[in-house]
């Protein structure tokens, strides 16, 4: 292979590397490196180990990134979700707030009718003018009641007409959050979108043999970092036998080995790596975030030494991968795009923690 062809790498890794970080949140805007050109008259030179390395590691960035964006994207859908089902509620309590209003006012009408019929007397007047003392005496409760009755009224019509206000004022509070959610949801779609299609456009330029050392590269890298991990004597440490929720969550994390990645996607037929997680505690009963970033945040976090099968480790400082742990140091997940769900070492990734769902 000539300098042509390891300069089209050398090129597409300088440039989506450039991609990547004007894409960033908050990255300055440096001048990307300069690209080195092809030169004809070169003598000719295959790809080294160095520069699939330096594929790897890109194609790592990105799909890093991706499932950070992909998190993001979960985070807001579950969001909407969760918006549309209070804007749906609030609508209820409107409808029956309006219902009750209309009860009401019906109730105020007829009690102002009775007034008209008594030639617009109040009850209190009815009575004094009334020559029957035992009736006097008779109707006095009934004065008082209907007094308290009447305040009862008012009131109860006022709250309900601040009650209708409130919620007309919350529902469209919900709807601006839901418009602002469907904005952040639609910018995480597509930024995921454009990492994958840079990883995507990036392997796109390796041939089969060098496809080949690239998977290689990673698996070896894989294996040093599970290596290194188990070396620590990390699995004399860990025996706890998963409870009956973990058995339940691992049998339905390991079923669904050979199914794609695809992200956003929770099952049955593909998952990305917190979408497996969240449905295989769910199948256990006990739901669990949706998003690796939640699951960190919200469940129980578990000493190392003390995981069991079922768990799920969280991977990198900033949360952006998770997987199932299943006992003798491995785990089911679901790795990244173009993968499907597998078997991995416990170790093979920076790991940040361990929560439990069923703490």
């Amino acid at each position: 292979m000539g300098t042509g062809k390891r300069g089209l790498i050398a090129t597409a890794v300088t440039v989506i590397g450039a991609v990547a970080v004007l894409s960033a949140p908050g990255a300055a805007f440096a001048a990307p490196s300069p690209t080195p050109t092809p030169t004809p008259t070169a003598s000719p030179t295959n790809v080294t180990n160095k520069d699939i390395e330096a594929v790897r590691e890109q194609l790592d960035a990105l799909y890093h990134d991706a499932a950070v964006a992909t998190d993001a994207y979960n985070a807001a859908e579950e969001k909407a979700e969760e918006q549309s089902a209070q804007i749906v509620a609030l609508a209820k309590k409107i409808v029956k707030g309006q219902e009750k209003l209309a009860q009401l006012k019906a109730r105020a009408g007829a009690a102002a009718a009775a007034q008209y019929r008594t030639n617009g007397l109040p009850d209190e007047a009815q009575l004094m003018l009334s020559d029957d003392p035992q009736e006097f005496l008779d109707g006095t409760g009934r004065v008082l009641q209907g007094q308290r009755a009447t305040k009862a009224l008012i009131a109860e019509l006022t709250q309900t007409q601040q009650d209708l206000k409130q919620y007309a004022a919350d529902a469209s509070a919900q709807w601006t959050k839901l418009e602002a959610g469907r904005k952040a949801k639609a910018a995480a779609k597509k930024k995921v979108e454009q990492q994958i299609a840079a990883a995507e456009k990036l392997e796109s330029q390796l041939e089969k043999k060098e496809r080949e050392r690239l998977a290689e590269l990673e698996e070896q890298a894989a294996y040093k970092a599970q290596s290194a991990w188990l070396d620590s004597g990390i699995l004399d440490e860990i025996d706890s036998k998963a409870s009956e929720a973990g058995k339940l969550a691992v049998k339905y994390a390991t079923t669904q080995i050979g199914k794609p990645y695809e992200w956003g996607a929770e099952g049955p037929d593909s998952y990305d790596c917190s979408g497996l997680t969240s449905q295989a505690w769910a199948a256990a009963g006990k739901p669990t975030p949706r998003t690796s970033q939640e699951q960190w945040k919200q469940l129980k976090h578990i000493d190392i030494k003390d995981m069991r099968p079922g768990d799920l480790i969280i991977y990198f400082d900033d949360a952006s991968h998770v997987a199932m742990y299943i006992g003798e140091g491995a785990i089911v997940h679901a790795p990244r795009p173009g993968r499907t769900v597998t078997l991995a070492g416990a170790g093979s990734m920076p790991i940040l923690g361990v929560v439990r769902p069923d703490a």
